[in-house]
């Protein structure tokens, strides 16, 4: 019977990873997101689909980790000083759109004919955000780093701080409160002020001298150990509090953003969190209840789209109101569209407080699992019609009118360096890029840069292409460093142009294109880096100087040699490789061998030469 039971589990375990495995890469493929995949995947294989697992609440306050993991992730790359430099987004901004979409949706529910404490439950559960589906979508798209990320990670903070208040007030709203109620309220205020106390204080005075103990027996499985009872001791902590796990594990992620160790906790955590986040849209999937749909379809799908409709509306206007653009408020409002994981927690207390009945618990929750099933596709939807997000153009000038002894293309690590030697010698230099954020931050460090695109021939004009010197291409991107070169070859054929090249493959097409001078970004450094590897051996700084100057020789002959064979082999006999030198067959001279010079004919002429061979 053991056996039995193991081998029942195992099955349950091999479907779920077999399930993801299969359609997340799909859902991808497609387009759709891991996200979608994973919720798909979770819906064939739930109780409403195939059947293979009939407890999904279960799985999924297990599978909650992962967000606590996710979450905890997020807070080692907010520093304090970060986080303290976000107050205006997370208490301003988060309040702002929490309240107005909070009376939104409460009208809602009113509208729909709910009495007022049952709508004020669902607009409070459906105005908590879900964390782990937002954090997902805005790392594929790389987001959370930006301006605009960074707004949607602090509203979302807020929102995990305010699940505290919220069950308070449902316990307020329970009809059946009893007389202990307000003197429990205030223990649990207390409960919850200490645990968060508690989890501050080990963060400043614990964790790194934790760490570096460990560190110093060198074992890595307790390293790893390590940063799995952090993350967990916090969220356990928090929970004991009456606090968000979440929470708990963000703030024990922001403690430690500062530690020396915090890279390596990290690696450590990273694998526990991609399978357990993977696993909780996968139990979110099996938490529909197609069912309950089907019986009360009418409601739910009216009542998905109207409150989806409601708060997106109200992120947007609130996105405005606060100065947002508007391609950045859009994509903000139908992102945020929909309900969270929290609103299971708040409905599953409202049902125990008696303020909601089992009925409207089933439909509240298949409401809030039908908005974040949608969510990834309106933002499909989004991407595919909606403009896209241009960053602002204040305090920014485009090129216009410009004039300049040299034009450099790009601002990047490779031009910044490049215009040292030029402004060094006092040389009259016009530098543009396309980049919004590097021309600001270039700004502060007392560069002039101008606004403009380096492929476009009506903004080579405004930069001055047509009277500089030379035109220096210092951008990375293969494609665009090739149209520029086409358009300056045809239309000012008289500049010297210096391109950075991508490649070997790369430099062979801007030789053949005519360009002046070009150079693979990356081959001096690799020479110079060999030859610091030389050293580092024990070989004198001389002769791996004489090395360095020896392979760039070889080099340039390798060039030649794919220059006129058309072909990136046709170089290879000039390369130095780490394979057995095969030996090569003796030939017969085509021609016999002459002297190069007088001296060397008496040598090879002489009797002793010739005794000596015999």
């Amino acid at each position: 019977m053991a056996t039995e039971a193991v081998s029942s589990d195992l099955i349950k375990v091999v479907a779920l990873l077999g399930a993801a495995v299969v359609a997340v890469p799909i859902f991808r493929r497609l387009g759709l997101g891991s996200v979608l995949g994973y919720l798909a995947a979770g819906l064939v294989i739930g109780p409403f689909g195939f059947g293979w697992f009939s407890d999904p609440q279960s799985i999924l306050h297990v599978a909650e980790l992962g967000v606590v993991m996710f979450l905890f992730v997020i807070g080692l790359e907010m520093r304090p000083s970060h986080l303290w430099g976000l107050r205006k987004e997370i208490f301003g901004l988060g309040t702002l759109q929490i309240s107005v979409c909070t009376l939104a949706l409460t009208g809602v529910g009113l509208a729909f004919g709910f009495s007022l404490p049952v709508s004020f439950v669902g607009a409070a559960g459906f105005v908590l955000t879900s964390t782990a589906i937002v954090m997902q979508l805005l790392g594929e798209r790389g987001d959370i780093a930006l301006p605009r990320g960074q707004k949607i990670v602090s509203i979302l903070l807020f929102e995990d701080l305010l699940i505290v208040p919220l069950l308070a007030l449902v316990a307020f709203l329970s009809p059946v409160v009893s007389e202990q109620a307000d003197g429990s309220r205030w223990t649990s205020i207390g409960i919850g002020i200490a645990a968060l106390a508690g989890l501050i204080a080990a963060g400043i005075w614990l964790l790194n001298p934790l760490f570096r103990i460990l560190a110093g027996a060198k074992a890595r499985e307790v390293m790893t150990a390590a940063a799995l009872l952090v993350v967990l001791g916090a969220a356990l902590l928090m929970e004991l509090g009456g606090l968000s796990m979440a929470m708990g594990a963000f703030l024990a992620g922001v403690l430690l953003s500062e530690s020396t160790f915090r890279h390596q906790i990290e690696a450590d955590i990273e694998p526990f969190r991609g399978i357990l986040l993977g696993l909780f849209f996968l139990s979110v999937g099996m938490s529909l209840d197609v069912a309950v749909v089907l019986n009360n379809w009418p409601l739910i799908v009216s009542a998905v789209l109207a409150m989806m409709a409601a708060k997106a509306v109200c992120i947007y206007l609130v996105a405005r109101i606060m100065r947002s653009p508007h391609a950045e408020a859009l994509d903000r409002a139908v992102l945020m569209a929909q309900g969270g994981e929290f609103a299971f927690v708040l409905f599953s207390a409202a049902a125990s407080a008696q303020i909601i009945d089992a009925t409207v618990n089933a439909n509240l929750t298949a409401i809030v699992v039908l908005s974040m099933v949608l969510t990834p596709f309106f933002v499909i939807v989004l991407k595919r019609f909606a403009p896209k997000v241009q960053a602002s153009m204040e305090g920014v000038e485009e090129a216009n009118g410009l004039t300049g002894s040299v034009l450099i293309i790009g601002f990047g690590r490779f031009g910044q360096v490049m215009s040292q030697s030029l402004l060094a010698r006092d040389v009259d230099v016009t530098i543009i890029d396309n980049d919004i954020d590097m021309i600001r931050s270039a700004d502060e460090f007392g560069f002039k840069i101008y606004y403009g695109d380096g492929t476009r021939l009506d903004v080579l004009h405004a930069s001055g292409a047509h009277s500089a010197r030379a035109i220096a291409v210092c951008i990375d991107g293969k494609e665009s460093v090739n149209k520029i070169v086409e358009l300056v070859k045809a239309e000012f054929p008289l500049v010297r142009l210096l391109v950075r090249s991508y490649d070997r493959e790369h430099a062979l097409e801007l030789i053949n294109a005519g360009v002046d001078y070009q150079i693979r970004e990356t081959f001096e450094s690799a020479v110079n880096f060999g030859a610091a590897a030389l050293v580092e051996l024990g070989v004198p700084e001389d002769e791996a100087a004489r090395i360095a100057e020896e392979i760039r020789r070889r080099d340039a002959e390798r060039f030649e040699l794919e220059m006129a064979g058309g072909s990136l082999r046709a170089g290879a006999s000039a390369m130095y490789n780490n394979t057995v030198p095969k030996p090569t067959p003796f030939t017969t001279p085509k021609r016999e061998g002459r002297a190069l010079n007088e001296a060397t004919a008496e040598v090879i002429n002489s009797p002793d030469l010739d005794s000596s061979a015999g």
